[in-house]
């Protein structure tokens, strides 16, 4: 939905709440036209039913608000005496058009010192249940979300099975998208393994201004540009995911707007001048070897040189790969039972058709692809033949389809049509971000599937609060304890904040605990 079309929509909601309530704010002593001011008759009416003003904000914002309009509707039938359960039950299930028969038909008299405390004792817990779900949602929707990492695409600075905490005030915190979405959960609901969004309607893109913008070599959130996960089981290419939907992905900012990239023998130069990473970034490398007699124990790698997957070994040649930062190449080829050890390196001749922006024209690949200019708001860029593919998902899609705007790119002989009608030039609506793995040869990231759009961006991951081994022998050996509340960025090896943590955690059970005394006393 456009602006325009939410602004009606907003109007229709005012009418809609204008003919249902009127007679309820004339028996609570206010004035008729209260009800018909938008904005003013919300705070109006948590004075009828004696809730603080500030239950108005929680109305505009999304996916709060679908808790909070429920919770509105009782608190106004129960101000006027329509306490039972069936009037509960009837003013949920007709999504408060309930309070229209009360407002026109019944014989209600505003309780003027209405009891605010739920009457039994489940009352009191729905009631703490609905707010901590209020509470928990806007942390997760605008300040904190947890974040579990998945894969090896940036080992070493990130571990599968580290827990982060990633920041959304960092780069400013993105409204959600989709209006009707099951709270603190991503695309499907938990155990009923359903969809846990509706398609429609969708509120348009905006951002909260953020305090940093996202710097070269930055770890970033983000959406998958491209997911067609069905339900996060299987992939379907036909199948439409609004943005904030998509799949989460974590990766490096490498390349931010305005430069220009290029990977040369798997090294990354932005600019012309190599990419400088920080300090924690360790990147590695596939490498094939030889062994001179039997295959490696996997937790001997582990273990001795901190090698994980993937370890590939073939037992009829001596063959194997092996994923390997330079300092673990170091050590490793000077292992008794190493014969060679080389490095994976796709020569710049061989064509990877899996790579974006699947051009029959480019001979591209992990290893080797480039120059290619990461979009910027604002920047102009030439419209050709050679151009298009890198440009003609952005142009139909992320700033097309996306931000509600139809559109079409074609071909007319030697030139390209933008909507019917000849183009040369572009100016890009958005910023653009390409987004690699420190894991080189095992990161599916934008050599797969290209730029990734700044209404994609989800957070920053801020601290790790715990992780997981799933190598390690034993429940303590599993628990990588030397990362535990750890900081995601810095130059030097990350230092673990636990005992800190622990120190105030103890603090703060004494201080409540002797208050407790105090008060006893």
């Amino acid at each position: 939905m456009t602006i325009t079309q939410w602004f009606l929509f907003f109007l229709i909601i005012q009418v809609i709440h204008f003919f249902g309530t009127w007679k309820l704010y004339v028996k609570a002593g206010r004035q008729a036209w209260e009800a018909a001011i938008p904005v003013y008759n919300a705070v109006v009416l948590m004075k009828i039913i004696h809730r603080p003003w500030w239950w108005t904000i929680l109305l505009f914002i999304p996916i709060v608000n679908l808790i909070m309009f429920p919770v509105i509707w009782v608190e106004t039938i129960r101000s006027f005496g329509k306490n039972s359960l069936i009037d509960t039950i009837l003013v949920v299930v007709t999504l408060g058009f309930y309070i229209y028969y009360v407002n026109y038909m019944a014989d209600v008299t505003y309780i003027q010192d209405r009891s605010l405390h739920p009457r039994t004792a489940a009352g009191e817990w729905i009631s703490s249940i609905l707010f901590a779900v209020i509470a928990a949602t806007i942390v997760h929707t605008y300040i904190i979300q947890p974040f579990t990492i998945p894969t090896s695409s940036l080992e070493k600075t990130l571990l599968v099975g580290d827990f982060l905490f990633v920041s959304k005030f960092n780069y400013g915190a993105r409204t959600p998208l989709t209006a009707v979405a099951f709270p603190m959960v991503h695309d499907t609901i938990p155990v009923i393994n359903t969809k846990s969004y509706l398609e429609f309607p969708q509120i348009p893109y905006f951002r909260f201004p953020g305090f940093e913008d996202i710097e070269r070599s930055d770890i970033v959130v983000f959406n998958w540009p491209v997911d067609t996960m069905r339900y996060m089981t299987h992939t379907d290419k036909y199948y439409y995911k609004p943005i904030d939907k998509k799949t989460n992905y974590v990766k490096r900012a490498v390349g931010v707007p305005g430069d220009s990239l290029s990977i040369k023998d798997g090294k990354v130069y932005i600019n012309s001048q190599p990419l400088k990473l920080p300090g924690r970034a360790k990147l590695q490398y596939n490498y094939i070897g030889t062994s001179k007699g039997k295959a490696f124990d996997p937790y001997y790698l582990y273990e001795r040189y901190d090698i994980t997957d993937p370890y590939r070994y073939d037992q009829g040649s001596n063959r194997f790969v092996i994923n390997l930062t330079e300092e673990s190449y170091e050590k490793f080829k000077n292992h008794p039972n190493v014969a060679t050890l080389e490095r994976v390196n796709d020569s710049a001749e061989n064509r990877d058709t899996r790579l974006f922006p699947n051009s029959e024209s480019l001979n591209w690949n992990q290893d080797n692809m480039g120059p290619i200019f990461i979009p910027k708001k604002g920047a102009n860029t030439k419209l050709t033949l050679e151009t298009l593919p890198l440009y003609k998902r952005l142009i139909e899609v992320y700033e097309g389809s996306e931000l509600g705007i139809n559109n079409k790119l074609s071909v007319n002989g030697t030139q390209v049509l933008l909507n019917g009608r000849p183009v040369d030039t572009y100016t890009f609506k958005l910023n653009y971000y390409w987004m690699m793995g420190d894991n080189r040869h095992n990161s599916l990231d934008s050599r797969y599937f290209g730029y990734v759009p700044e209404n994609h961006v989800v957070g920053k991951p801020i601290f790790v609060w715990f992780s997981w081994d799933t190598n390690g022998q034993g429940i303590m050996n599993k628990i990588r304890w030397e990362r535990l509340f750890t900081t995601v960025a810095g130059e030097n090896e990350p230092t673990s904040y636990l005992p800190y943590f622990l120190i105030a955690l103890l603090g703060l059970f004494g201080y409540n605990f002797f208050k407790g005394k105090k008060k006893d006393s």
